[in-house]
């Protein structure tokens, strides 16, 4: 059977990785517990550096959601190790979260990180990770273009309030230009229950409710 990239709703690859933490088992170390699995190009670049920074100021945040973080990049474990030190004794920025050592690029060619077309080094991807090991996003940035940690962020929070209420979240969300911090209600199947919205919620149409939660 031909390997190919996992996509959103099927399990995480299961796999054994080195990182500046010791071996872990993914998916089975998080189990019970969302993850936000990331690639970078490579150590001691810039943008990464950046990313780096970024993610570890809102650390604290994916905690409180139960949310973990750990990168990967080809390098070899020296040379996170060293990058990692390099932040600290520079920025004045302790990275807590664990990153793997990929420089067989076995794992990146699993999850399709690496794009000929851009470089022989990873892209800058992002899955985001249930407690069921399920995925639920996926994004791909080029080298060249720095990601949105905000956004990631405002992800994870979508998908654990989306989970918990049974309902779909808005653009822009909870800012949303139409509905502000409110949610949207899944379209009703059938003539009865599409009647029924239309009393029970406030609706531009039986298609399209929305509530406070």
């Amino acid at each position: 059977m031909e390997e190919r990239m996992p996509l959103i709703g099927e399990k995480f690859i299961q796999i054994e990785v080195q990182t500046t933490h010791g071996k872990v088992k993914l998916p089975g170390a998080y189990t019970g517990k969302w993850f936000v699995f990331f690639s970078h190009p490579a150590d001691f670049t810039p943008v990464c550096t950046t990313e780096f920074v970024a993610f570890q100021k809102r650390y604290d945040e994916f905690k409180k959601m139960d949310c973990e973080l750990i990168g990967l990049s080809i390098d070899q474990v020296f040379s996170h190790i060293k990058w990692v030190e390099w932040i600290k004794d520079n920025l004045k920025v302790e990275i807590k979260f664990p990153v793997i050592a990929d420089d067989t690029g076995r794992v990146a060619n699993l999850l399709g990180l690496i794009h000929p077309n851009k470089g022989t080094n990873t892209v800058r991807a992002v899955f985001v990770v249930d407690p069921h090991s399920v995925i639920r996003a996926i994004l791909y940035y080029p080298q060249e273009l720095g990601r949105n940690m905000d956004e990631i962020l405002r992800m994870v929070k979508a998908f654990q309030v989306a989970d918990k209420n049974g309902v779909a979240m808005p653009a822009n969300w909870p800012n949303n230009e139409l509905i502000g911090d409110k949610v949207i209600i899944p379209p009703a199947t059938d003539e009865k229950t599409a009647k029924e919205r239309m009393k029970q919620y406030e609706c531009f149409d039986w298609w399209l409710c929305h509530k406070k939660l």
